[in-house]
């Protein structure tokens, strides 16, 4: 992703704040600061936080060219457009699978737009997140391809995916450039994130969103912030609007069940995610958060660190991975997990890179057993 000079990423990473609209002098005078206009707009697109910034000028009437003011519009109008769009297929394809007997929970997207920041505008659009059972796979497929969306993932000739720990399967609507992603499980870091947080996690737990004026199911408060945990997580937090997802999330829920959060990440694995995405939402955005939360998340050391890399570079050098012996993937596992992968016979079996890594005659491959963890450290890809 391309960087933005240092006045425009703090100019777009402080619209974002929850206390934004009341330090709008302030806002304004380092708007002033700002040279290239399209190239901030620009780069609030790529972040997905472009609505809002849009939203700010409309309402402080920003003294900004109006070249880029024409071309924030262009862009915000393109994103109302591409939410409605999203708005609208997703019901019809949500109405399609019901009439099948298919069990659908929608995620992110446009439903989070509705549920936590209260406007299908208000957050950029990207691709339709479908999550089902796995029995029902083939099912949904076959209706997705009769709404002219062709499968572009590989699959093995029953159908099933071609990769062992591959749990979505990718469309694509030629016709109107439509992408939606059904999926069965979510994942971390695959193949080793082992939970099945899938429909069986969810589904039981659903709530509605309103949508367009019918009623969809939704994440409950608790699953909703414990995926949006794993997703920045998964993503190192390369775009703002992930950030943002958290404390829009939290901000609508301020009757959160903390203590049930706090024990359902443990349960599947998350506890690690969830004090990143709960430190990151707020000291980047500003997210309220209970005292006592904020001090066992930071009493986590390794999070407490992770959070601060991120808060440093999440605009300026967006996708950026801390350093470090231990490899990022590895540092965001929860506990129980990370034991699992250090004793597991795939993580301490050598492998092609340990091999390429060290030269060794065969007398001594035995040693590739003692060479594999040091290896590991220093490749942060955690592979």
């Amino acid at each position: 992703m391309q960087h933005l000079d240092h006045n425009a990423a703090k100019f777009v990473r402080a619209i974002v704040q929850r206390d934004a609209e009341s330090r709008r002098s302030e806002l304004a005078e380092l708007a002033a600061t700002i040279n290239d206009w399209v190239a901030a707009i620009e780069g609030a697109r790529r972040h997905g936080v472009l609505p809002i910034l849009y939203s700010w000028l409309i309402s402080n009437g920003a003294p900004i060219p109006a070249d880029a003011m024409e071309f924030a519009q262009s862009e915000f109008e393109r994103n109302t457009f591409h939410c409605m769009a999203n708005a609208a297929e997703l019901l019809e394809v949500l109405g399609d699978f019901e009439s099948a007997g298919i069990a659908a929970m929608p995620f992110k997207g446009v439903v989070l737009s509705s549920s936590a920041y209260g406007d299908i505008k208000a957050r950029a659009a990207g691709d339709l997140d479908v999550l089902i059972y796995y029995r029902d796979l083939q099912q949904a497929t076959a209706i997705l391809k009769q709404r002219n969306y062709e499968l572009r993932t590989e699959t093995l000739d029953d159908g099933s995916p071609e990769a062992e720990h591959y749990f979505e399967f990718h469309f694509e609507r030629p016709e109107d450039g439509m992408v939606l992603e059904l999926r069965w499980k979510l994942e971390l870091n695959q193949p080793r994130y082992r939970y099945d947080v899938g429909m069986d996690w969810v589904w039981p737990k659903r709530r509605t969103a309103r949508l367009a004026g019918a009623e969809v199911p939704n994440l409950d408060a608790v699953s909703a912030l414990l995926v949006l945990c794993m997703h920045g997580s998964k993503h190192a937090w390369s775009r703002l609007m992930w950030i943002v997802d958290v404390a829009k999330l939290l901000e609508s829920e301020p009757g959160l069940d903390w203590k049930r959060a706090e024990e359902e990440a443990m349960k599947v694995g998350l506890e690690r995610c969830l004090g990143l995405g709960v430190l990151l939402a707020h000291g980047v955005a500003g997210a309220e958060v209970p005292a006592q939360v904020l001090r066992r998340f930071e009493g986590d050391r390794s999070i407490r660190k992770l959070a601060k890399f991120f808060e440093r570079h999440i605009v300026e050098d967006p996708g950026r991975i801390p350093e470090g012996w231990i490899p990022y993937n590895f540092r965001i596992l929860g506990r129980r997990d990370r034991a699992a992968v250090l004793l597991s016979p795939a993580f301490l079996r050598p492998s092609a890179r340990d091999r390429a890594t060290v030269k060794l005659p065969k007398a001594l491959e035995p040693l590739y057993y003692l060479i594999r963890p040091f290896r590991m450290m220093l490749d942060r890809t955690g592979r």
